[in-house]
């Protein structure tokens, strides 16, 4: 009878440590603890023959190779589910940028078309209440001439369809250079209510 420790036995046999110590949890083999080791005890004249671990070993290789692939999946997983969430977080980012602008051009608009409503409806206040003289006192007649309004902007403000939007810019495109009162100004097709009435190129 020798006495080998689980790694002797393992090379002896031709087989793993593990399979070792399943063969001897079935008690296949024999082993006794001595100084907080695990000897296996061999009974020289008896042969012992590799069963089923060889096959078990061959599994155990799968399962690890297998870990292994699923543990870069996910890690690979992790690097793609981190570089989405800062896309979206820039993404954010820039559309609320974007949305405050469009606050910025949309409180740009309502101040010109109240400048421009201010300018339209003054001169009718100063006929009916006030003089000339006091007109002056009480506004500078300056500070009321609005810039005209951009005809994009206009049609924006009004909330009409894409459809109608389209039809009116074609109507106003073709009076430009014919009618004083569509005109270009700084390069753009603009209009001026506070001068001008536009119901007959607008309503349908």
């Amino acid at each position: 009878m020798s006495k080998l420790s689980v790694a002797e036995a393992a090379e002896k046999f031709k087989i793993s440590k593990e399979a070792i110590h399943n063969r001897i949890r079935r008690g296949s083999l024999d082993c006794v603890i001595e100084h907080g080791m695990k000897y296996v005890l061999i009974d020289e004249s008896v042969e012992v023959k590799p069963t089923v671990e060889p096959i078990n070993e061959k599994y155990y290789g799968y399962i690890e190779d297998e870990n292994k692939g699923l543990k870069e999946k996910v890690k690979d997983l992790e690097a793609q589910n981190s570089t989405l969430r800062d896309q979206k977080e820039q993404m954010l980012m820039l559309e609320k940028k974007n949305i405050e602008q469009v606050y910025k051009d949309r409180d740009k608009q309502l101040k010109q078309v109240l400048d421009t409503i201010t300018t339209k409806f003054l001169p009718k206040l100063k006929e009916e209440a006030l003089s000339q003289d006091e007109m002056e006192d009480f506004v500078d007649v300056e500070e009321l001439k609005a810039e005209p309004i951009r005809l994009k902007e206009f049609l924006k403000l009004k909330a009409y369809k894409p459809a109608k939007r389209e039809r009116i810019k074609n109507r106003f495109k073709r009076l430009l250079g014919q009618e004083e009162r569509v005109f270009r100004y700084k390069g753009k097709i603009c209009i001026d209510p506070s001068r001008y009435d536009y119901g007959d190129l607008i309503w349908e």
